[in-house]
This record gives structure tokens, C-alpha cells and sequence, in this order.
């Protein structure tokens, strides 16, 4: 994974430890705390996966849609 990625939820976690020196609310820290990490985890599970192609079904040249009948 690219460490870029990492770089939002680092960011917004710094802003949550200098939201809580300054104004010392658990209510808003707690906010920031949480979507930093959820920010973190989204990164760390899903984008290596964002670019793989998952499996496809095999194509069947013979195959045409049924019709119905007129």
C-alpha cells in the first residue's frame, strides 16, 4: 500500500491530539480519534485491493440470448 494514503488519517489524528491540548473536549477529540482510525483501517484492508480484477465468467461464443416465441 502506498504510504500517501496514509498521510490523511496521520493528519487528521496530529489534529485530534492538538484539539485535545488545547480545548481539552472528550466529545470532539473522540470524533477526530475515531474517523483518523477508521480513515486508517479503510486504508490499511481496502485500497490494496481497489485496482485487482475480480473473477470473470468464462465467455461461451456459441452462446445467443433465448427469444421468445412470436
Amino acid at each position: 500500500m502506498s504510504k500517501r494514503f496514509l498521510v490523511i488519517p496521520i493528519g487528521i489524528l496530529v489534529v485530534a491530539v492538538a484539539y485535545w491540548i488545547l480545548s481539552h473536549d472528550m466529545a470532539g477529540t473522540t470524533m477526530l480519534a475515531i474517523f483518523g482510525i477508521a480513515m486508517g483501517l479503510y486504508g490499511a484492508i481496502l485500497l490494496p485491493a481497489a485496482n485487482d480484477v475480480g473473477p470473470t465468467a468464462p465467455v461461451d461464443p456459441d452462446w445467443e440470448p433465448t427469444r421468445r416465441p412470436d
